[in-house]
């Protein structure tokens, strides 16, 4: 009964086919099935279940990079998006739902195309409205959800009650109307409204709404009057998707003037929104900004606003069909230019003043907010392009977020953008588009730079006469003049040094790095750091001071940030592989090597494929191959492919050259870093070893569960430890009785 059947159907064609497409009207509830059928396939996959939500998006162009942001793929090359994804897939074993795709059909189709071609493991499960027509598609059209016949409500309450529709209605009720329940007086009633309905589970959803000012006798008779306008009196006249139409329009109409309104405003969001930007893109001629954030909450309880949970902040977001049906109303009345350019000037405000916080310590924030809003940037950049006479502002943006991009090494996206702006009526990307350029440019300098350091045969590469050293600015004169220049001035003593360092010049080197290196410290500034200490590790392994090599690669891997960045933390393992070497542990330098494979591998293949087709093999490999032997040398690199990340950096930052066993206590390094954690750090460690969550120690603590998260990351790095269970052996063997740290 219900959806039980149809989920065993999807698996089936699954087992039998490569491509699902889920069809059906709009809120018959596609997206949930594919969902459901996710959720029971996640241990069928070697690599997971990955859905896409294409929705938000309005540009065929984008599908790919949707896509190949879902799965963490970080390209930083200039080829072309699809095939950096479908290298990607190629040796993968996943299930890639896409959700959405009936305004994109022609991207999706391209895009499934290739992948079920080229990627003979992955399977795909599409909802559309329409069908993709590729060669072995199946397709299961979504019904609505079953409702008794009269017959069998004569069972009783307690069989009919079990049909998904009248279960449905009752949850979302109770949510209103507390206590309530289907009895034996409201079953034939509830029953005849989910029939009215045509078991389409959004309409239920928006009409058990009413039931804070209606009996269920009174929704039955206002659907009935409303059916027999539209259909003149003919029921069966109704085609579901007009009776999905009718129970949003008499939603609308339930609602105030003032609420129709901010619907309407809201529907430029493509992706969900925080309180701030509400306000921002509603707040005009006919809503004051303070009275949003009561219309949000009256639409939350309507049903028309989903809030979602995000960190320690509330987001909203909008369903796909009253999305649309709210960008219709906004078109009727006139307003849709003006909200989308109100939309696009709160995004460009909000960069520029992330810009002017981004040296600083809030650079992790800053960059999980702009995930979050990355939907919206993206509609933002779209009426820039759609609109005439914005291109430029749309370059501004662009150019604004160099940060952004960089940081979170989305070069596909800055390209597409940049290219498409100034394209758009013959703007020319100069000005602030350069800043996303140049920084773009320089950082694959550097990461080039390096790579080529780790790669030389030897580090006796030709030395830079002495008078070949540019000029170099004081940071301490930028920071009087303009601070918001500091990430770029950093960035440029770190491309300079790696190049000394490269040009066996690795004192010069380290002078160079030492004035930012203490600018960066002094401003809390995590991400510019992170290249300097990677950059002075490989100056200290050049001059063969290893230890003074391994504290800075080690501290690069106590960085926040290098801990969440796939890229930062590969490239300093590769690091702490070539300062292995030098220390003589070939052993440890090849599982760190696996380590770092297994991460670029995941998020970047076609760039570890490239390097072994054109012979580019790190220094450090081709020195534990000649110590260990292939066979040595592989048993090794294998044991560090097994490592997870976590287990990756607790091994990197441990004296010893064994790989950690997985679930034993790392007791001797623990205790030697006990000393390393701070008074809250000791106090989450104290409810780690009770069995707290993270939401659990975010509660106890009053902290947000994102940095509860984030405390227990640094804990487990600075302890050398791999799980929260080995946190409890530690406090056991480091902490006297009645002395250990209490939440306040």
């Amino acid at each position: 009964m219900g959806r039980r059947h149809e989920v065993a159907e999807a698996k089936r064609i699954l087992s039998v086919s490569r491509l699902l497409t889920l069809t059906g009207v709009g809120g018959v509830g596609k997206t949930r099935l594919a969902v459901r059928v996710a959720e029971q396939l996640l241990r069928a996959f070697a690599d997971g279940v990955w859905l896409v939500s294409l929705a938000p998006l309005q540009d065929q162009a984008l599908v790919p990079y949707a896509v190949a942001d879902v799965l963490g793929i970080r390209d930083e090359t200039d080829r072309d998006p699809l095939a950096v994804l479908v290298e990607h897939l190629r040796e993968q074993q996943l299930l890639l739902v896409l959700d959405n795709c009936e305004h994109l059909l022609d991207a999706c189709v391209r895009l499934v195309g290739t992948v079920l071609t080229q990627a003979v493991e992955v399977r795909v499960v599409a909802t559309s409205r329409h069908r993709l027509c590729l060669l072995g598609e199946y397709l299961l059209e979504v019904q609505p959800l079953p409702v008794p016949k009269r017959e069998e409500l004569a069972r009783g309450v307690a069989a009919a009650k079990r049909f998904p529709a009248l279960e449905l209605f009752a949850n979302r009720a109770a949510a209103v109307v507390p206590g309530f329940a289907i009895t034996a007086e409201n079953l034939e009633a509830v029953a005849r409204l989910c029939s009215r309905l045509d078991g389409l589970p959004l309409a239920i959803e928006l009409a058990a709404v009413q039931m804070r000012i209606l009996q269920v006798d009174q929704l039955v008779e206002r659907l009935d009057d409303r059916y027999r306008l539209l259909a003149g009196g003919n029921r069966a006249a109704l085609p579901r998707h007009q009776t999905l139409r009718s129970t949003v329009d008499w939603s609308y109409d339930l609602c105030t003037p003032r609420e129709q309104l901010v619907w309407a405003l809201l529907s430029v969001f493509a992706g969900s929104a925080d309180l701030s930007a509400a306000e921002a893109v509603c707040a005009g001629e006919d809503v004051e900004r303070v009275d949003v954030l009561d219309v949000v909450s009256e639409l939350v309880d309507k049903s028309i606003l989903v809030a979602v949970a995000d960190g320690s902040s509330i987001r909203y977001r909008l369903l796909s069909s009253l999305r649309d049906y709210g960008l219709e109303k906004l078109n009727e009345l006139g307003k849709a230019p003006t909200v989308r350019g109100r939309l696009r000037d709160y995004y460009l405000r909000l960069a520029e003043e992330y810009e002017r916080q981004w040296f600083g310590p809030r650079q992790l924030e800053i960059i999980a907010h702009l995930r979050a809003e990355q939907d919206n940037l993206r509609a933002a950049f779209d009426f820039c392009l759609t609109t005439p006479g914005e291109a430029r502002l749309g370059l501004k943006l662009v150019g604004t977020l160099w940060f952004y991009w960089s940081c979170c090494v989305l070069r596909f996206e800055v390209r597409h953008w940049l290219r498409n702006l100034a394209l758009c009526e013959g703007v020319k990307p100069r000005g602030a588009p350069a800043k996303a350029q140049w920084a773009s440019g320089v950082v694959s300098l550097i990461h080039s730079r390096s790579a080529a350091v780790l790669q030389a045969d030897d580090r006796s590469g030709r030395p830079v006469p002495e008078q070949a050293d540019p000029p170099v600015i004081s940071l301490a004169d930028i920071v009087s003049d303009r601070s918001d220049l500091m990430s770029f001035a950093v960035l440029g003593r770190v491309e300079l040094a790696c190049s000394l360092v490269f040009r066996s010049s690795p004192e010069r080197a380290v002078q160079l790095c030492a004035e930012a290196l203490a600018v960066c410290e002094a401003y809390g500034e995590q991400w510019a750091r992170s290249y300097l200490l990677r950059t002075l590790a490989m100056a200290y392994w050049a001059m063969g001071e290893f230890d003074s090599a391994t504290t800075h690669a080690r501290d690069c891997l106590r960085l926040e940030y290098v801990v969440h960045s796939p890229q930062g933390l590969s490239r300093t393992l590769d690091v702490l592989a070539a300062i292995a070497i030098g220390q003589g542990a070939a052993e440890r330098a090849a599982v760190l090597l696996g380590a770092s494979d297994k991460i670029w591998h995941r998020i970047s293949r076609g760039q570890s494929t490239a390097q072994q087709q054109t012979g580019r093999i790190r220094v450090s490999e081709r020195r534990a191959r000649k110590t260990l032997g292939d066979r040595g040398f592989e048993r090794a690199f294998q044991r560090g492919l097994t490592l997870s990340t976590d287990e990756a950096v607790a091994y990197s930052l441990q004296e010893r050259s064994e790989a950690p066993s997985r679930g034993a206590p790392q007791e001797t390094t623990a205790r030697a870093a006990s000393s390393g954690l701070t008074p809250r750090e000791r106090q989450v460690a104290e409810l780690v070893a009770q069995g707290l969550t993270d939401k659990q120690i975010a509660s106890a603590l009053v902290i947000a569960q994102r940095t509860a998260e984030g405390h227990v990351q640094r804990i487990l790095v600075k302890l050398g430890l791999t799980n929260r269970t080995q946190v409890a052996v530690w406090l056991t063997s480091t902490d006297p009785p009645g002395e250990r740290p209490q939440p306040r």
